[in-house]
């Protein structure tokens, strides 16, 4: 869910700037899970960008408290949301911890890193949701932890059906600054993408996992 639109446009356009996604609908791009796409997004890159990491944590920050008040701590997903994630819980003065895809197989074992007190109600930040499988392990996790999770708020997401039944379906709540309608819209907006080109992604979201 888009909390703000000119957010969610100017989102877009950043990541579009500085490559952290990428459209390519002549040269489509092949994913880890073998789909076939024409957009490939790394939201990792912007880190390196002092002014689009800072717009984009502090935008973060702000919808946090807007949508859900001012939780107990903010947690990241590894390993793409933990510097993002680290920095909106710095803006907020609030503690934060990160939770890993699996549990570490030494040491203690933890598959959350940092202190979490059972019972601390937590927002979960993401850079990126696809099918949304890895971010909602996250927020198992938390639940497993004894955290009252009041919901994820993520950089950009595809809004495939999947992942939006995922989180219907596990109770989360899901919001991100963009998405995939408002980056298309940007796009040809700035003339970044043709007409044709436009038709192109477009199709590609109706059936991503066939096309191509």
């Amino acid at each position: 869910m888009i909390l703000d639109k000119e957010t969610a446009k100017k989102t877009a356009e950043l990541l579009l700037q500085i490559n952290a996604i990428k459209l390519q609908p002549q040269d489509p791009f092949t994913w880890a899970s073998g789909w076939k796409s024409p957009i490939y997004c790394d939201n990792r890159i912007t880190l390196s960008y002092p002014f689009i990491r800072n717009y984009l944590h502090q935008e973060m920050a702000k919808q946090v408290e807007r949508i859900y008040g001012k939780p107990d701590a903010i947690a990241g997903v590894a390993t793409g949301a933990i510097g993002i994630g680290m920095l909106v819980a710095d803006y907020l003065n609030l503690p934060f911890v990160y939770i890993r895809p699996e549990a570490k197989k030494h040491g203690r074992q933890n598959k959350i890193e940092g202190h979490l007190a059972p019972g601390s109600s937590v927002v979960v930040i993401e850079d990126l949701i696809s099918t949304g499988m890895s971010s909602l392990k996250a927020v198992d996790a938390l639940k497993e932890a004894g955290a009252n999770v009041k919901g994820m708020l993520a950089i950009f997401t595809y809004g495939f059906e999947k992942s939006v039944t995922a989180f219907t379906d596990a109770n989360v709540t899901l919001h991100t600054l963009s998405d995939y309608s408002h980056l298309l819209e940007q796009a040809a907006d700035t003339k970044y993408i043709t007409e044709q080109e436009q038709a192109t992604l477009e199709n590609w979201r109706k059936d991503p996992a066939n096309w191509g």
